[in-house]
């Protein structure tokens, strides 16, 4: 009994944590990156930052980018974009 409400208080911590982090691409994660010396960069972060930041502007989860993600074959979607959408597109 101990053990699985221990359990459960972990993953509903878990959860509440990683809500609190801001989506890639996202215009939280975009100001942060900005305030964030380069050099502390992945070259994911340099890519996702170049695409959602600098080149379209679409922020990651705005209606523009379910729109646009719509019109995109489901089987071209990234795991990431899928989750992403069910998230901020279809809840």
């Amino acid at each position: 009994m101990k053990r699985t409400l221990l359990a459960t208080a972990l993953v509903a911590g878990t959860l509440i944590l990683a809500g609190c982090s801001a989506e890639p691409g996202s215009e939280r994660w975009c100001k942060a990156k900005k305030d964030q010396p380069k050099s502390e960069w992945t070259g994911s972060d340099a890519a996702t930052f170049a695409k959602n930041c600098l080149i379209d502007g679409t922020e990651v989860g705005s209606e523009k980018w379910c729109e646009d993600l719509s019109g995109k074959p489901k089987g071209d979607w990234t795991a990431s974009e899928a989750s992403t959408y069910a998230k901020h597109c279809v809840m």
